[in-house]
């Protein structure tokens, strides 16, 4: 159907959410012009109301949004867009225009697994030159699977030791290599937990 531009003289309001993180950066508004321009050059770009032109987030600052995704809510006259923030969002300087911490080290350990999942798949939808995980996606999934299986004999190895940083080491690699995998197969964590609590039940 797409965006309803006139229920709001022209402008919908766009809400911008951390797309590893998942905390909410800040809200502006769009019209017509701002969400093409958004589309085309996948930076969040915003129409200024009171200056009545359009500004890309981070112009001045440096602090860019890089779209990741565009969501429209069920009336069609809002949007949600996920981005990978460049820097503090917040002209104070703060992470988000809501006075919250956006910092991986902040996220419980639920969340933190979750963020790399996405960090993970960041990285494969949107390569970054010089990237480890780059470097995995690049190589196929003879070679990631090949790897995980070297992650899990090092943890065996290690696990025969009483060195619990190397054998705690091990088991981070392992659980790193493996989300790649999942992602390489396009399976999310969240499926294989699904799997857990399914015979968890029995």
């Amino acid at each position: 159907m797409g965006l309803d531009f006139e229920k709001q003289d022209g402008l919908v309001p766009a809400i911008i959410q951390d797309a590893t993180t998942r905390r909410v950066l800040m809200i502006g508004y769009m019209n017509e012009e701002a969400l093409k321009v958004t589309r085309d050059r996948s930076l969040v770009t915003f129409y200024s109301r009171s200056q009545q032109k359009l500004w890309t987030k981070g112009e001045t600052s440096g602090n860019y949004l890089q779209v990741r995704e565009i969501l429209e809510d069920c009336d069609h006259d809002a949007m949600l867009i996920k981005a990978i923030p460049t820097g503090p969002v917040c002209h104070t300087g703060s992470d988000t225009c809501f006075g919250e911490v956006n910092d991986p080290e902040e996220l419980n350990n639920s969340e933190f697994l979750h963020y790399l999942e996405q960090v993970i798949g960041d990285r494969r939808d949107f390569p970054q030159e010089g990237s480890y995980t780059n470097h995995l996606f690049s190589r196929g999934i003879n070679k990631i699977a090949q790897k995980v299986g070297e992650e899990a004999v090092e943890l065996i190895i290690e696990s025969k030791d009483d060195n619990t940083n190397l054998f705690l080491g091990e088991a981070a690699d392992l659980m790193y290599h493996f989300l790649v995998l999942l992602t390489q197969k396009n399976v999310q964590l969240a499926d294989v937990i699904e799997v857990l609590k399914g015979r968890h039940s029995r």
